[in-house]
């Protein structure tokens, strides 16, 4: 917990952003002061220690070989050996000293750290929630939050496409469309997606990397994007008034030497005007538009103005 005393504007990565009132700084440099000396201390006695444990070492050493010579007693090798197991669980005390240590010291070295916090990438301050003298507190559930940072020369676009999962992949081709700017669009490429369908939705959650080293897109801008998603089977696309819905499913009537004959088609895509087949059609057939309801399989008909099927776009 600390006060503000100086707010700046990041603008790039080596920007300060908030420095902490001097008390704090203070109070931390303090301790920061005290575990350097502990940590110095508890290294100056672990040296002790490990002198202590080779003295005792030494001692047992020589004690043990004249004691089975009968020429120290029993009582006196007993207190070296003992005084020798003493100081390795010394020494390996001091040890653990001085992890602790090193580790208490690590812990106010990054609250040193947190007194200046520094922009960590290039951007620009977009929402601001603190000033001169506000009250913060450091939590990582109950913390002040203090600043939304945006860096737009590369956009992320969220999406989740439907019709397209099972052919999204990473570094498929992205065209992306903002309505402000009209008549132009911007190349990306997919970039991460979640392997699995989001099970509340049925939708793949997929991400979308959008170059913008001019800024000309903000950040927030709504969108339309046309994956490029290469199609493992032909398809065709047919106009939307050729399709007739009856109770036999979806059908369309093609024309061959005047005659019509009706075929049943399985949707891709509904594109509004034109819809996308698998099925049913192949390029160059000339199909009716709206047609009568009295016109069926084996009617005559005159070709005027023919609409044929077209090869979608992969």
């Amino acid at each position: 917990m600390g006060a503000i005393m100086a707010v700046g504007v990041a603008s790039a990565n080596s920007i300060l952003l908030v420095t902490f009132a001097r008390e704090q700084q203070l109070a931390g440099m303090s301790a920061f002061d005290a575990a350097i000396s502990n940590l110095a201390q508890a290294r100056a006695s672990r040296r002790q220690a490990k002198a202590n444990r080779e003295l005792a070492r030494v001692t047992w050493g020589r004690d043990s070989v004249l004691m089975k010579q009968g020429w120290t007693t029993q009582q006196q090798g007993d207190a070296d050996r003992l005084n020798y197991q003493a100081q390795q669980r010394a020494a390996r005390a001091s040890d653990d000293t001085i992890k602790s240590q090193e580790a208490q010291l690590l812990v106010l070295r990054q609250q040193k750290a947190y007194q200046q916090i520094v922009a960590p990438l290039d951007g620009v301050v977009t929402r601001r929630n603190i000033d001169v003298g506000t009250l913060v507190q450091a939590d990582t559930t109950s913390g002040t939050f203090m600043f939304t940072l945006s860096q737009s020369s590369v956009l992320r676009i969220q999406l989740a496409p439907q019709d397209a999962a099972i052919g999204v992949k990473p570094g498929i081709d992205a065209v992306v469309r903002v309505p402000e700017v009209p008549g132009r669009s911007f190349p990306g490429k997919v970039t991460r997606i979640a392997v699995a369908l989001d099970p509340s939705t049925r939708t793949l959650p997929t991400e979308i990397d959008l170059p913008n080293p001019s800024g000309e897109l903000s950040p927030g801008m709504y969108c339309t994007v046309e994956l490029k998603v290469p199609r493992k089977m032909a398809s065709m696309i047919v106009p939307a008034g050729a399709i007739v819905f009856d109770a036999a499913g979806l059908h369309v009537l093609v024309v061959e030497n005047g005659t019509v004959h009706s075929r049943m088609i399985a949707e891709v895509r509904d594109l509004g005007t034109e819809v996308e087949v698998s099925d049913g059609v192949k390029a160059g057939d000339q199909v009716v538009l709206t047609p009568p309801v009295d016109l069926g399989e084996g009617g005559k008909v005159q070709v005027r103005a023919p609409a044929t099927a077209k090869a979608a776009a992969s």
